[in-house]
């Protein structure tokens, strides 16, 4: 043990000796030869025999250095090193190929980097809080084909006293909370959580002390309201104080306590929010004034539910004690006999998943698409991959007689494979450290495109490189190497010895090897095209989505948000305020409407209800709250009856218009003005109909309008409504803010400041997830083309080179460079149109894949095949013809004498 241990470390001491090494074996060898030479001459030989004898006995000098060194270096590490430094020299010889290969794998591995570096960040990157493997997500089945993970008050409540399963139960919801500044209220980023919330996380504060059950009561604890704060806040708001515990902070027009500060490094149970504080979950109805979720009981779903695991017990076990648990609790919460009964059916019951990444609602909405655009990014680097290997093929190729002459003088074919593989794993390396280096500004550009139009403000992912995304770069860099290093590099070294010595370059190959090489190619131009026909696919989609129509027009519309809960008017008092603001829009310069509406199209904000004839079948309707003009101001067709007047008031009757759908779902073929329907079966909700007003689309572009009705908010329930301002204007919109925000302190000086959107800007984010694969699949569908261009290129170059002899033969015999032009040109182009075909013939096939994505195109849209066959044709025909051009300039006598 002893002695293995001191040869290692003499080993180890070798790599940074090798000089000292070298001279002191040097000097022991020269010490022996001397002694023998001595031993000799006492024995009676002359010098000359001593000499002649000495060198006979210790035999090559250079034999000796090399086996001395074997026992005292690690043979394969001075190989491997001696492999990368004869490749270094190899690639910095040929910097056009070695630019072009670090190129080709940097945009491949790069771009699968960046991508998984969103996967992860997203979907996979564990919390960082202590054994975050014990975490579960909690949720509701009922027979639907996805769990609900959204939870009422009283059923969080039910669950969190269950510590027989759970060793903690805890709930959140993020939102953004009015919080008083120096001057006004910012909507800030905030969290609502349960009392066991940071005990479960088990992270503690950086100062003071977290929420704990006491704080999550009705009224807060005896000490008051409290709440914990971020390091950031910390610092932003009070400047780091010392002082800071203790510190009053107004949020919701609530004063609270600041009794502690949580590190930067906690982020809290979803990954994709940095809340920046933390209040209990009990004080809802404060924070959410006028809004109540816990007086609501089980009608309203707005928790997230998560618990951690008691020691011993897994989610089998867990999930097996839930489910006798479901059918009491649902009793005991839900005071509806019929809403049970409807549970029951629907086989009810309370699940818990694996929990150690947290959880967010982004997972449901992106994971497809990065699935796809991963995908896409596969494609890319097999591509680069074929690319690559068929171009290190041509350079083996242009190799051979080297190669086939280190064989001959003693090298073994294993050897040269190393050398070889060491060469692609240097080019790999090199391109996985740009790719790396890249990846952090490409993932964040990915998901801010993304978030732009999918996720509420304050929402973010951590796109951070990690462990996990490092070996999975060293992990597709080593597959990369064996991709495009090992055919290669075992084609290089086979063949007949004396063929390549003699004919080097253009030795006859074997028929195998003569298919290879063409295969590769074809390959490369059928993979292309399936990422050019996925482009295609899914930028016509995009497009005939633009230009589907949304039922209204929303060019010159602009929307302006007002949060009115937090200030004393209510009643008619608040509808007069925004009369008047209305008004005062409508006196800027190029505005043409001014109205007023609850729900802004394309928002993921819907609000449903069963209205049904009196007597008839219930219907779901689609609702908003309207002012008057809104069908103008977003150019709604009004086909007959009137629009609301500000005088329609309860008192006056209840009044409703019907868009065509609705009309015709409830009185078809007659005429449905002056008509009635009951909300929910109820006859105090007797609706008169006064119009009906076309079809528009209300969640996505990619559904149909659905039917839907729009309510007068002079009718409306709540005493404090907030509605958006919605504006049509033939001008610029930008004035519109500074006039909105004038009118808002005149008006309503205790709001925050109104917030402009464009109904254009909202109609092109509720496309973004289309938006980015669209660009995305466009941007890799070039870069495809651009390494086929360049891949096709290269190898054909190569392969053109090899022919110099044969062209020159030819030519001497007569053959017209037109020919030769002919010739090498119909090569290549039988092998593209092999790929082509091949191509097409997969494209079909996969894209039905894409099916879920498109909108009105045919995964086999004629036009998108036809296009991608053309362009890549044209490619591939451009980059074969530039090669065969370049031999038929070949001089026969140059091309002669070049043997």
């Amino acid at each position: 043990m002893v002695s293995g241990l001191s040869e290692f470390t003499g080993r180890l001491k070798s790599l940074f000796r090798k000089r000292r090494m070298d001279r002191e074996m040097a000097e022991e060898l020269a010490f022996h030869q001397e002694m023998l030479r001595e031993k000799m001459l006492r024995e009676g030989l002359s010098p000359s025999q001593a000499a002649k004898a000495t060198r006979r006995t210790f035999g090559n000098t250079s034999r000796w250095h090399e086996r001395l060194r074997e026992l005292w270096q690690f043979r394969w590490l001075e190989n491997l090193l001696r492999d990368v430094q004869f490749s270094i020299r190899l690639l910095a010889k040929s910097p056009g190929f070695t630019m072009i290969a670090l190129l080709t794998l940097a945009l491949g591995l790069g771009a699968n980097t960046s991508v998984f570096s969103l996967i992860n960040g997203l979907l996979l990157r564990p919390l960082a809080v202590p054994h975050s493997e014990e975490l579960a997500v909690l949720g509701m089945d009922r027979d639907e084909p996805r769990v609900n993970y959204s939870f009422p008050y009283p059923f969080f409540r039910a669950l969190e006293s269950k510590h027989e399963i759970f060793q903690d139960v805890f709930a959140f919801r993020g939102m953004n909370m009015l919080v008083k500044g120096r001057s006004s209220n910012e909507s800030t980023r905030g969290m609502m959580v349960s009392g066991e919330y940071f005990r479960a996380l088990q992270t503690p504060p950086l100062m003071g002390r977290y929420l704990t059950p006491q704080d999550d009561r009705t009224g807060g604890s005896p000490e008051g309201l409290a709440v914990v704060i971020s390091e950031h806040f910390w610092e932003s708001w009070f400047g780091r104080s010392r002082n800071v515990l203790g510190s009053k902070l107004e949020i919701a027009n609530t004063v609270f306590t600041v009794v502690g500060v949580m590190p930067k490094r906690f982020t809290g149970a979803d990954p994709t929010q940095s809340p920046e504080f933390y209040v209990s979950l009990a004080l809802e109805p404060i924070i959410d004034a006028p809004e109540d979720l816990v007086k609501a009981g089980f009608h309203a779903w707005w928790m997230t539910a998560m618990a951690r695991l008691k020691p011993g017990i897994t989610l089998d076990k867990a999930n097996a004690a839930l489910m006798p648990l479901s059918t009491p609790i649902l009793h005991e919460v839900v005071p509806d006999a019929n809403w049970i009964a409807s549970a029951q059916k629907k086989h009810f019951h309370f699940v818990a998943e694996p929990g150690s990444s947290g959880f967010t609602y982004l997972r449901f909405f992106f994971r497809k698409p990065l699935v796809a655009l991963f995908s896409m990014c596969g494609g890319i680097l097999l591509l680069a991959c074929l690319n690559l290997a068929s171009m290190l093929m041509a350079r083996g190729a242009a190799r051979e007689r080297e190669l086939a002459t280190r064989l001959a003088m003693g090298a073994t074919r294993r050897r040269l494979i190393q050398q070889l593989m060491v060469e692609s794993l240097l080019i790999a390396i090199l391109g996985a450290a740009v790719g790396l280096g890249v990846a952090p500004v490409v993932s964040q550009s990915i998901a801010n495109m993304l978030l732009s139009s999918d996720a509420p403000s304050g929402v973010r992912v951590d796109t951070s490189l990690d462990l996990r995304v490092f070996f999975f770069t060293v992990l597709i860099a080593v597959v990369v190497t064996m991709l495009i290093g090992l055919i290669p590099a075992l084609q290089a070294t086979s063949g007949n010895l004396n063929d390549h010595i003699k004919d080097g370059q253009h030795s006859s190959t074997g028929r195998r090897k003569q298919l290879l090489q063409p295969i590769l190619m074809a390959s490369e131009v059928g993979l292309a095209l399936m990422l050019v026909v996925g482009a295609g696919l899914l930028a016509t989609s995009l497009f005939k989505l633009f230009t589907s129509g949304a039922g209204f027009n929303p060019k010159g519309v602009v929307n302006i948000e007002l949060t009115v809960d937090k200030q004393p008017l209510d009643g008619d008092a608040l509808m007069r305020m925004y009369q008047q603001f209305g008004e005062g829009l409508s006196h800027q310069p190029g505005v043409t409407a001014v109205s007023f509406a609850r729900m802004v199209p394309f928002t993921h904000f819907t609000w449903d209800e069963e209205h049904s004839r009196p007597g008839g079948a219930a219907h779901d309707l689609y609702m908003n709250a309207v002012a008057p003009k809104y069908f103008e101001a977003m150019s709604i067709p009004l086909y007959q009856g009137r629009d609301f007047r500000w005088s329609d008031t309860t008192p006056t009757g209840l009044k409703i218009a019907l868009n065509q759908s609705a009309a015709k779902l409830f009185f078809p073929n007659q005429n449905p003005i002056g008509q009635h329907i009951l909300r929910d079966g109820n006859k105090k909700t007797d609706f008169e109909i006064i119009g009906v007003v076309g079809d528009a689309k209300y969640e996505d572009l990619r559904s149909p309008a659905p039917p839907a009705a729009y309510v007068p908010i002079t009718q409306g329930e709540d005493k404090k409504p907030s509605y958006y301002a919605v504006v049509h204007t033939n001008g610029q919109a930008t004035p519109l803010a500074a006039a909105a925000r004038s009118l808002a302190a005149q008006l309503a000086p205790d709001i925050p400041a109104p917030v402009m959107t464009t109904m254009e800007g909202t109609v092109n984010d509720s496309l973004g997830t289309e938006r980015v694969m669209a660009l995305l699949s466009v941007f890799f569908a070039g870069c495809a083309l651009l390494v086929t261009a360049i891949g096709l290129y290269g190898t054909l170059a190569y392969n053109a080179t090899r022919r110099t002899s044969e062209i020159g033969i030819r030519m001497a015999l007569g053959a017209k460079r037109l020919g030769v032009v002919a010739l090498i040109f119909r090569h290549n182009a039988v092998i593209a149109g092999v790929g082509l075909v091949a191509g097409l013939i997969a494209a079909a096939l996969g894209s039905r894949v894409l099916a879920s994505f498109l909108y009105e195109t045919s995964p086999r849209d004629p036009w998108v095949l036809v296009g991608s066959i053309l362009s890549l044709g044209l490619i591939a025909s451009a980059a074969s013809l530039l090669p065969a051009i370049r031999a038929a300039r070949i001089e026969p006598i140059t091309a002669i004498r070049c043997e």
